[in-house]
């Protein structure tokens, strides 16, 4: 009983220590082959907005923009090389996320609320990671879920 206790303890205290590279980027920090695939298939590009971002175990680019015509947010992953990695939806107002995810928030947050959440699906398999910025009384945290609702990374900001 007592190492159930101790595995479940270290176990918490590994998912806390993992960080989510929730980083927002100035555009000069923003790597040239990504600024320059994105330009290139953007022009009309407003409000921009760069974060690093980790999701498949692979460090991306994440880069939130609207369009000259549209009021609408677009988000797209690169790879730090400049391969664009996918396009993600702003899934907030949706409630996509398997039931045991809202589960194992609990269990981490006690109370909180989703400001935002970013669907991201794994181009190069099956599965999807969850993006969400949570409130949890008062502070602010990224939080990565996966597929079957496991909390993978999150990072108080």
């Amino acid at each position: 009983m007592r190492n159930k206790f101790l595995s479940l303890g270290l176990m918490v205290l590994s998912i806390s220590a993992v960080s989510v590279n929730a980083e927002v980027l100035t555009k000069d920090a923003i790597p040239a082959p990504v600024l320059e695939q994105f330009y290139k298939k953007h022009p009309n590009a407003l409000d921009i907005v760069a974060e690093k971002k980790t999701h498949f175990k692979q460090h991306l680019i994440q880069i939130s923009y609207k369009e000259e015509k549209d009021k609408e947010t677009f988000i797209v992953l690169y790879k730090t090389n400049g391969g664009i990695f996918v396009s993600a939806d702003d899934v907030t107002t949706a409630n996509l996320m398997p039931a045991v995810a809202h589960d194992n928030l609990k269990a981490a947050f006690n109370a909180f609320t989703i400001k935002k959440a970013i669907l991201v699906v794994n181009p190069n398999g099956v599965g999807e990671d969850y993006d969400l910025l949570i409130d949890a009384s008062g502070v602010q945290w990224n939080v990565n879920v996966d597929y079957k609702g496991n909390i993978v990374q999150k990072e108080r900001i």
